[in-house]
């Protein structure tokens, strides 16, 4: 499961949809990156069925506000707009660091050891589906700022580790910080502290985000992407007149980290799966085929969010202004950051249509062979 933010609400969605045709369905190996690590955790957590976990996914998706995020108080932005002034003119005289992200998390915190029933911090439903053989594994992909590696932590059973250039996997006991770390959008969010280290977002550097699931042994991937796949006339549509503002620019950077490298990597994979067809079977040399299925939304869930902006906290909505998000068509950055119920409805809403439309693929799909 992706990244995007608030966009991963949609993931859920299409969940729902799969979960009422298979509310049992074991999924073996789970594996997220940024706001899609709060999904991933959730559902390699959870002790009930399938069903149930996605029920429990979607109330927190439907129920979440900005408010649980990150504080939005005219107070808290206030002081960390100062500090963030104070700290840039400062000349790194003193080298004390007076900010460390726009905004403060603390309360995403709180609200994930609550839904993620977190015990001193550790997802223990994890272990506990490990040790039932509900799951094999599952991955959460997070950026060292130490080293600028991507760093996929795993915890599972019989995995065995890869190296790939400025990829490294680390077994771990998978904890909220892990969560916070993978999901924390870049200066935006403060980065996390983990084991004496800090990162940041996941998708930052994980250049092949199918890579995770490959590695760990699976033979069929479901790929969530919260990107629109514009018609040909509307790549060439402007969304902004005039000079870009900063929204659009870190809207377009966003989009770039985020949302990208999936589409890219899916076609790297389905052209490896080219090559193992054509190859004959004593020549793969440990080669294998791995069926995708890639599931992206029937509308531009950037544009849609210009009609739900006026929800937003007061203080809040002041800054996102500030950074141009209404002047234009298409506020990318403005669609990571609502964390409006509304919103968030909307978009499970689309993704449950969206899977509703390809149910006889999907059932295809999981009912294939993996030979």
């Amino acid at each position: 499961m992706s990244g995007g933010g608030a966009r991963a609400a949609y993931q859920v969605g299409f969940l729902r949809c799969v979960a009422r045709l298979y509310p049992e369905l074991r999924i073996p190996y789970v594996t997220g990156v940024s706001a899609g690590a709060i999904n991933a955790a959730l559902l390699a957590s959870h002790h009930g069925t399938f069903l149930q976990a996605i029920r429990e996914l979607s109330g927190l998706w439907s129920n979440l506000t900005v408010g649980d995020v990150f504080k939005t108080d005219t107070w808290s932005l206030a002081r960390n707009v100062v500090n963030w002034l104070r700290q840039l003119s400062s000349g790194g005289i003193g080298g004390h660091r007076l900010v460390r992200g726009l905004v403060d998390t603390e309360p995403l915190r709180a609200y994930l050891s609550e839904v993620l029933h977190a015990v001193d911090g550790e997802l223990t439903g994890i272990q506990y589906n490990l040790e039932r053989d509900h799951l094999k594994a599952t991955a959460i992909s997070s950026t060292s700022y130490s080293t600028g590696q991507s760093i996929t932590w795993i915890q599972g059973r019989e995995v065995e580790l890869w190296k790939r250039p400025q990829r490294r996997p680390m077994m771990t006991t998978m904890t909220v910080d892990h969560v916070m770390a993978s999901a924390a959008l870049p200066l935006f969010f403060p980065a996390v502290e983990v084991n004496g280290a800090w990162y940041g977002d996941g998708g930052m550097r994980l250049v092949a985000p199918l890579s995770p699931a490959v590695h760990l042994g699976a033979r069929r991937i479901i790929a969530i992407s919260n990107r629109y796949a514009p018609s040909l006339r509307e790549e060439e549509e402007d969304s902004v007149f005039g000079y870009p503002p900063p929204a659009q620019v870190m809207g377009i950077l966003m989009n770039s980290i985020f949302l990208d490298l999936l589409d890219h990597d899916a076609v790297r994979l389905e052209r490896m799966n080219q090559l193992v067809d054509a190859m004959p079977a004593e020549d793969h040399a440990g080669l294998r085929k791995v069926r995708l299925l890639t599931l992206r939304p029937s509308a531009d869930l950037a544009k849609m969010a210009g009609a739900f902006e006026s929800q937003l906290p007061k203080a809040f909505r002041f800054l996102t202004r500030g950074l141009g998000t209404q002047e234009t068509r298409s506020p990318d950055f403005l669609s990571m950051v609502l964390f409006q119920p509304d919103y968030l409805t909307a978009l499970i809403e689309i993704g449950e249509r969206d899977a509703e439309a390809r149910v006889a693929e999907i059932k295809s799909f999981l009912s294939e062979d993996d030979d």
